[in-house]
């Protein structure tokens, strides 16, 4: 029977329920998927929590990345054949065993790349694609800072880099994450609950300071970021961990002519022909073994509580994937 995993309002894993689903028929322009595989983000606690404002008043899904098979299509879908395997990240809606997507959504999968792969790294590989060859395009022997090293976009970026000969210093907080951001590609790793990161890279660099930086963290790094950036350099800032970044004035980026860029990945992603490109990429760098995909447990979709458990008490290490 096909299910899904609702959370009926915000608040702790209490609250997400097993509800039957009523059969499922595809729009004109929809393919039905049945799910083998469910990544699993921290932003899915976030929107159970509340933390996120809900798009829906009740009965909320969490969930961005997930694949799959497809069982069914609308009548204008000629893209995609029953039976084929697909992948694909959208804001929500991905704890379940059957959702209908637009077409222009999903993405096939190549025999190189397993449904498990797919599903742990649609969203956060995508925003490594996106970090590394539109907001900040890499070259060669240039020098990027990654704040949050040993997470889930900086272990795929680590990996990235250092293929295209990039020089990597990544930050990351204990020996522990130190040790796996350097597994991970990383040229030099700064701990920064021990070290000051940018006295750190400044010394790595002669003074000179690196091209870009790369920030997820926010307000903890945000204006230490800035110290760290050459003349011209960029800063890009994609997440907020520690909190909004509102310390940051405009006149800031004039110290060193900077420039800045907050992307979001579902701007990148609602152009059909950039997610067709950009997923080939990055299924390619994982069919070849450029980047590896480090996928520490899986779970049935059913003990999805018991997931947002671990993950909300820091247990978990690489991704966890869900098995409807």
């Amino acid at each position: 029977m096909a299910y899904s995993i609702v959370a009926a309002e915000p608040g702790g894993i209490e609250v997400l329920e097993r509800r039957e689903l009523d059969p499922i028929v595809p729009d004109a322009s929809e393919v039905l998927v049945r799910q083998t595989a469910i990544g699993v983000n921290f932003i899915d606690v976030y929107y159970r929590s509340g933390l996120y404002p809900w798009p829906v008043e009740r009965d909320f899904i969490v969930g961005s990345e997930g694949a799959g098979i497809v069982e069914a299509m609308g009548q204008d879908v000629s893209t995609f054949s029953v039976g084929d395997r697909v992948a694909y990240t959208v804001s929500h809606g991905a704890y379940t065993s059957h959702r209908v997507l637009p077409a222009t959504s999903l993405v096939p999968l190549p025999d190189s790349v397993k449904d498990e792969q797919a599903a742990a790294v649609m969203l956060k590989g995508l925003t490594t694609y996106y970090l590394i060859h539109e907001s900040f395009p890499v070259e060669e022997d240039q020098t990027v800072l990654f704040h949050a090293a040993a997470g889930g976009v900086g272990s795929l970026a680590g990996q990235w880099l250092k293929s295209k000969g990039v020089r990597t210093i990544g930050t990351a907080g204990g020996a522990e994450k130190c040790v796996i951001a350097k597994e991970n590609g990383f040229d030099h790793v700064i701990d920064y609950r021990s070290q000051d990161f940018v006295d750190e890279v400044m010394a790595l660099t002669e003074g000179k300071g690196v091209e870009a930086v790369y920030d997820s963290v926010g307000k903890d790094t945000i204006m230490g970021s800035l110290a760290c950036l050459k003349t011209f350099g960029t800063l890009v800032n994609f997440g907020q961990s520690s909190g909004i970044p509102d310390q940051f004035r405009i006149p800031d980026l004039a110290k060193g002519s900077f420039h800045l860029t907050r992307p979001i990945l579902f701007h990148f992603t609602a152009n059909p022909s950039w997610l067709k490109q950009a997923s080939e990429a990055l299924f390619q760098v994982i069919g070849d073994g450029t980047v590896k995909v480090n996928i520490s447990n899986t779970q049935p979709l059913s003990q999805a509580g018991q997931v947002h458990q671990m993950l909300e008490g820091r247990k978990t290490v690489g991704s966890t994937v869900l098995i409807p």
